[in-house]
């Protein structure tokens, strides 16, 4: 009987009419409590009356009524839930299940986990757990994982590890278009003698620059594994292999064939294919080891030059992955990991970042985002013997110079670097409110620096030179790129100009001092390349100031001026002999310059200015020999990895008639130009371009 009332309510019911007349003879209508069927399906005003409403009378409707359902009532506890739950937990107490200080009380609300829908949402922070066991490392942080013990996580991690060493024949979409199957690489191994000298150039030339490895550790693996490289495992494979390619990519033309008995290219491109193919046998996409990790970075860190720009930001994502997977975005020393490990691994991390920060920009995707979980902190300064594997005490960190001090001293700039960084749209100070907020940032950022690590840097040892001309380089980029807004706005006094033309030719004075000094020709694979901070900008406001603000300057000071750009031009030879869109261009504003205002004293015409008006000339056989052998190896190292190089630019298009020859001509110099805003932002993207390649 019930189901059949509910029936009949559901369904929709015709009110039948009332009487005609009322017992006065008048008119009566009934109202109903709610809207008819037909006015709310048409989302219009109903009256209500029965049995028609007035909107369907006059719309000639079937006017329908519907009672709607009624309300559920929420159920009321029973009055004996808290006496239940007392009994419950007094059983729960006597078996020993639950602690008796942590339970919460009767009649208090027991503290709730968050609700959420997503298998992966993240435990609170700090609240992930970290596998470790033999050199790997697992980060768990999720909360499918909350309800697996640590000793079945354990297990679950070791089953999937098993299962991907086993796994050969189902290969990735990344790792089978990075390489291929794997294979055996055992007969690219050098010489014991010749994997000597790659790892002495190695530890000579790398790694102060790229502070990665144990020194005194990895040395005992690298000695017994080239003596007998059929016992080396994979992961030993891949960071030997990892240190011949970047060893050999250090050295020149003539040092390869003097100290190995190889080109260059040929060297290059084995260890390229067989660091790639080791990578490979240590699935590397699923690796919880440190070593393979090192060894991809290591990798990287020189492979900027052989792949695309977008490439090479995907590749170090995969890098960047691999590390979130090890857990090594969260401080060791949090993770009551052993104090070698945490310093291993911060140093690691230190490495990793900055990669990553310069392949987003380079592929134009913008500076990551950092989480806010992440707390690694840097590295200890300290030498590689206060450390050791399994050593339970945390070490001591120095004040002085230690074999840290380049790269503390460059991470300590490039975090206040990336806060004063310069607008992209030249049209603000960047973060800041103004220049003195700005200025305020970078004099911390120069005083953090000095009492550091700049004070205690030794003049005459190389590596000290160079970090002493990267930082102070570092600090006067900022200033001068914080004040370059106003010049691309044309906004500038004469005064700010000059100011700014003061911090260019410092910076410009700072790179001629790196380059002659003979103790740091070893570390050009790293110098030549980037230049120092803020040296594009520099040069870039010198010659404009030369061309179209000459006026501007002494004749004294213009000529002190294209002293420092002629020291430039002979510092890197490259401006002349190479045929990239960034030097084309740079060719043509220096001979805007020279020609609009050109040095007085009557000095002859420089050799560089010859060249810049003459079509190109041969080059000379050795610098063609060094020229081809690095061209022979981007193409034999693209080839096997089986990945293109990035196509010409926008820019190299728009210049192709700079690059034909280099024969300008002079009468038309001065239309391509104009040196507003927009141009700023050209030399920016040309600039980043010129990086890519």
């Amino acid at each position: 009987m019930a189901s059949s009332d509910g029936q009949t309510r559901s369904r929709p019911v015709a009110i039948a009419p009332a009487p005609a007349n009322g017992a006065n003879g008048g008119s009566s209508q009934l109202s109903m409590g709610y809207t008819c069927q037909t006015c709310a399906k048409r989302k219009v005003k109903c009256d209500k009356a029965a049995p028609s409403c007035s909107t369907c009378r006059r719309a000639k409707l079937e006017c329908l009524y519907q009672a709607p359902p009624p309300r559920l009532r929420k159920r009321k506890l029973s009055g004996d839930v808290l006496e239940r739950l007392a009994r419950y937990e007094r059983i729960l107490h006597q078996h020993g299940l639950l602690d008796a200080d942590t339970s919460p009380s009767v009649g208090e609300t027991p503290q709730q986990e968050p609700i959420s829908l997503h298998w992966g949402e993240p435990e609170p922070s700090g609240k992930g757990k970290l596998l470790a066991a033999e050199g790997k490392s697992r980060y768990i942080d999720g909360s499918l994982w909350r309800n697996f013990g640590d000793d079945e996580m354990q297990r679950v991690s070791d089953d999937e590890e098993e299962d991907d060493q086993d796994d050969s024949a189902g290969l990735d979409p990344l790792t089978g278009a990075f390489m291929g199957s794997q294979q055996s690489i055992r007969q690219y191994h050098p010489a014991h003698t010749n994997a000597m000298v790659l790892w002495a150039t190695y530890v000579d030339v790398v790694e102060p620059i790229c502070k990665i490895l144990h020194i005194p550790s990895t040395a005992k693996m690298v000695e017994m594994a080239s003596q007998q490289p059929a016992l080396a495992s994979r992961t030993a494979e891949c960071l030997l292999f990892a240190i011949y390619h970047f060893a050999v990519f250090s050295l020149t033309e003539e040092e390869c064939v003097e100290k190995l008995g190889h080109s260059r290219a040929t060297l290059m491109q084995q260890y390229h294919f067989a660091t790639r193919q080791a990578l490979v046998n240590a699935s590397f996409l699923k690796t919880t080891e440190m070593s393979v990790l090192q060894s991809l970075v290591l990798f990287l860190i020189p492979c900027r030059y052989f792949y695309d720009s977008h490439t090479y930001w995907i590749l170090t994502g995969v890098a960047v992955r691999i590390a979130q997977r090890m857990g090594l975005p969260r401080d060791g020393e949090k993770l009551g990991l052993p104090p070698f490990e945490v310093q291993m691994r911060r140093r690691l991390f230190f490495q990793l970042l900055p990669l990553e920060g310069i392949a987003s920009q380079l592929s134009g995707s913008g500076m990551p985002i950092i989480p806010d979980d992440w707390d690694m902190q840097q590295p200890l300064n300290i030498n590689d013997d206060q450390i050791w594997p399994g050593m339970t005490e945390a070490p001591q960190e120095q004040k002085g110079a230690t074999d840290m001090i380049f790269c503390l001293s460059r991470s300590c700039i490039g975090k206040f670097f990336a806060r004063a960084g310069k607008p992209v749209n030249g049209t603000g100070s960047g973060p800041f409110k103004n220049y003195q907020e700005a200025e305020r940032v970078i004099s911390e950022a120069e005083t953090e620096v000095e009492e550091k690590y700049i004070r205690y840097c030794d003049i005459v040892n190389p590596l000290h030179f160079l970090t002493i001309g990267l930082a102070r380089s570092g600090i006067t980029a900022m200033r001068l790129r914080i004040r370059l807004p106003k010049v691309r706005n044309q906004t500038a006094t004469d005064a700010e100009r000059r100011e700014l033309m003061q911090l260019a030719q410092k910076i410009m004075d700072t790179d001629a001092a790196t380059c002659a000094h003979d103790g740091l020709k070893k570390y050009r694979w790293h110098v030549r390349p980037f230049f120092l901070w803020g040296t594009w900008d520099a040069l870039i406001l010198v010659l404009t100031t030369l061309w179209t603000r000459g006026d501007l300057l002494a004749p004294t000071e213009a000529n002190a001026a294209w002293i420092r750009v002629e020291k430039v031009y002979h510092n890197h030879d490259e401006l002349l002999e190479s045929k990239r869109a960034l030097y084309v261009a740079f060719g043509r504003l220096t001979l805007k310059a020279w020609l609009a205002h050109p040095p007085s004293s009557g000095t002859p015409e420089p050799a560089f200015i010859t060249a810049l008006k003459s079509p190109r000339k041969a080059k000379s056989q050795s610098r063609t020999k060094r020229q081809d052998s690095d061209s022979n190896t981007l193409d034999a190292t693209t080839d096997t990895a089986s990945l293109d190089p990035s196509p010409a630019s926008d820019a190299d298009a728009f210049l192709t008639d700079l690059s034909s020859g280099m024969s300008l001509d002079i009468g038309d110099i001065g239309k391509d130009f104009n040196f507003d805003a927009e141009d700023w932002m050209f030399w920016d993207q040309l600039i980043q371009q010129h990086q890519q390649e």
